[in-house]
């Protein structure tokens, strides 16, 4: 079986280095970065103090420190927030428009230059690549690699039920359980404080969470992303992306 390779254009990334970067973020973010072994990444979150999603990505133990991997719509503000929490720490901090990121299923290829990492929320999603933008061309050209769109990627993640960021909830509005997150490993209930941390806890342990992002399949094609969902005549959520008849609706 031939790997599909994509690359997502809608993905930037940042990167976190110095001596105290492992620390800086263990106490930021959801996810537990300081297990992290190079090669690998975590699903996580930076959050309110209240508990609500304000940016979600993925961080990428390498050995120069982190690489973190977002929306390109969000990584200028993360960056910026990431500085503003900064204060006195020995951290390095910046935005990396040399970078690209690639999606892959059915495989890795070998010998090419970036790190690979296993999608952290769900193995059926394949891995993903951090790349130098000049050896994309080589990665969706690589010896049984067949490259596809971006598009049938997104219809894959649709068909497992694993929600995204800014389409299928809005940022600053949705809590970590709304999203899945606790599910998808994207909070870690045994590490130590982060921002937001006593609200997601609560949530978890008194069972407080009133909606959940789920998969939702129509006789026809679905209408827009942002549609509201109507039952008894009351609104109970709002449908979000879909891949013809089948999307993700949060209720």
């Amino acid at each position: 079986m031939p790997i599909e390779c994509a690359e997502l254009t809608d993905r930037a990334v940042l990167s976190v280095s110095g001596p105290e970067a492992a620390g800086f973020l263990q106490g930021l973010v959801t996810c537990n970065v300081e297990t992290l072994q190079p090669g690998a990444a975590a699903f996580g979150a930076l959050l309110t103090p209240q508990g609500k999603i304000l940016f979600d990505f993925f961080v990428v133990a390498v050995p120069e420190g982190y690489l973190i991997e977002t929306p390109v719509s969000l990584a200028p503000d993360l960056a910026k927030r990431l500085k503003f929490y900064r204060l006195r720490a020995k951290v390095d901090i910046a935005e990396r428009p040399d970078l690209r990121v690639l999606a892959l299923q059915g495989g890795v290829p070998a010998g090419l230059p970036g790190t690979a990492y296993a999608d952290p929320r769900l193995a059926a999603l394949g891995a993903r690549a951090i790349v130098p933008a000049d050896a994309v061309a080589d990665w969706l050209a690589a010896d049984g690699v067949t490259a596809v769109t971006a598009e049938a990627f997104r219809a894959r993640r649709i068909a497992l039920g694993v929600p995204e960021g800014g389409l299928d909830f809005a940022y600053g509005d949705a809590f970590p359980h709304d999203a899945n997150m606790d599910d998808l490993g994207g909070v870690d209930f045994a590490k130590g404080c982060y921002v937001g941390q006593e609200v997601v806890s609560r949530m978890k342990h008194r069972g407080t969470a009133r909606r959940r992002i789920v998969q939702v399949e129509g006789d026809r094609a679905l209408p827009p992303a942002g549609t509201e969902i109507v039952a008894g005549g009351k609104t109970a959520g709002t449908l979000g992306a879909h891949a013809g008849t089948a999307g993700l609706a949060l209720l």
